[in-house]
């Protein structure tokens, strides 16, 4: 469902994006978009067609003013889903260690608002104590 998923969520919405002559399409990665490492082989593989994807996409439609950029999200996130399941994952990490939804939205809209003449095609968000 990752790559279809993004396939038909691009198709979808292209259509007004063309008609009003420009806009964005941000898709949002993982580590394993760019490698991939047992046990999660159904994972990376999903995520690595979803990078390619979004590399095609950018180069169909950015000289039609269309900005497609892949954002790869490497590191857990500090939200409710984590902080209920795993709260031992959140004292380890500590106050540094997730990644911020605010901060995490705010690279978005800075990609949403690039100029042209500087567009990013990917970005990395990690926390600065994440090992890659």
């Amino acid at each position: 469902m990752t790559t279809l998923g993004g396939f038909l969520f691009a198709q979808a919405a292209l259509r007004p994006l063309l008609a009003a002559g420009r806009g964005s399409l941000l898709f949002t990665g993982a580590t394993a978009s760019l490698r991939g490492r047992p046990p999660f082989a159904a994972f990376a593989s999903a995520k690595a067609g979803l990078r390619s994807l979004a590399q095609s996409l950018a180069r169909e439609f950015g000289p039609q003013n269309i900005h497609v950029a892949h954002v790869v999200v490497d590191g857990g996130i500090d939200g409710e889903r984590l902080r209920t399941s795993a709260p031992h994952r959140v004292a380890e990490r500590g106050e540094d260690g997730l990644l911020k939804p605010a901060e995490i939205a705010d690279a978005y809209w800075h990609l949403h608002q690039q100029g042209r003449s500087a567009w990013s095609q990917e970005i990395d968000l990690r926390p600065f104590s994440e090992t890659f």
